[in-house]
C-alpha cells in the first residue's frame, strides 16, 4: 500500500474510531479537542508517518503536511499530492506525471469526501479510555466494539493546554503498527478557495485521467 493511502487510513480510522461513553475524562477531552479544530478557519499539520511492520521486523517512514478547512484539503507527501475542494479529487504521481480525478460521492462519509468529520464523528463503534496526564499531553486509548475488527487499539496523544493532536497510532492484529507523529499543529492559517483546487498551468504535460 502506498503511504499516502496508510495516511489516509489513518485519518479515516481517526474519523470513525474516537467513541466510547464509559470515559468521561477521555470524551471530555476529545470534544475540547473537536471543538478548537472546528472552530479554527484551517487544521494544518506536517507530520512524519512510520509504519511497522512487526512480524517481518521492518520499518519505513516518509513525512508530509495537510491543511484541512471544513470538507477541503490539500495532502502533501512524498511523490504524491492530493487537492480536494468538497467536490472533486485530484490525485497527482509526480515520477508519473499523472493526475487522477474523480468526483466525490456526498452519501459516502469518509475522509475522502468530508474531511470536517476527522474532529466531530468520535460517537460511534470504540469505547475509550483515559490512560494517563503526562506534563504536555493526554494519553486516550481506543478499542473496537466489534471483537472481529482486525484492529486492536488506537491510542492518541493529544497536547496541553492547546488541545492539539501530537500523535495517533493504530495497531493491527497482522502485526502492523501505524504512527502519525504531528512535527507542526497549526490553526490559524486561512487558505484561499483555489489552494485546494488542481492547477494544470503549474503541472504542464500531465497525463488527466478523469475518473468522474
Amino acid at each position: 500500500m502506498r503511504p499516502i493511502l496508510f495516511f489516509i487510513s489513518a485519518l479515516l480510522l481517526l474519523t470513525r474510531s474516537l467513541s466510547g461513553q464509559d470515559d468521561k475524562e477521555a470524551i471530555r477531552i476529545l470534544d475540547n479537542f473537536s471543538a478548537n479544530a472546528l472552530r479554527a478557519p484551517s487544521v494544518t499539520m506536517k507530520f512524519q508517518l512510520v509504519t511497522a511492520n512487526q512480524m517481518e521486523n521492518t520499518k519505513d517512514s516518509i513525512t508530509g503536511s495537510i491543511i484541512l478547512s471544513k470538507d477541503k484539503y490539500r495532502l502533501e507527501m512524498t511523490g504524491n499530492t492530493v487537492w480536494f475542494n468538497g467536490e472533486t479529487s485530484w490525485n497527482y504521481l509526480s515520477a508519473e506525471n499523472e493526475v487522477t480525478i474523480t468526483k466525490a460521492d456526498r452519501k459516502n462519509n469518509s475522509f475522502q469526501n468530508r474531511p470536517s468529520l476527522i474532529f466531530s464523528m468520535y460517537k460511534d463503534g470504540y469505547k475509550c479510555r483515559f490512560v494517563e496526564e503526562r506534563s504536555e499531553s493526554y494519553l486516550i486509548d481506543l478499542y473496537p466494539k466489534d471483537i472481529k475488527n482486525d484492529l486492536l487499539r488506537v491510542r492518541l496523544s493529544i497536547g496541553k493546554p492547546m488541545m492539539n493532536l501530537k500523535s495517533l497510532e493504530y495497531k493491527k492484529r497482522d502485526g502492523i503498527v501505524i504512527t502519525l507523529n504531528v512535527i507542526e499543529y497549526d490553526l490559524k492559517i486561512k487558505a484561499e478557495p483555489d489552494f485546494f483546487i488542481f492547477q494544470p498551468g503549474k503541472y504542464k504535460g500531465a497525463e488527466v485521467i478523469d475518473m468522474r
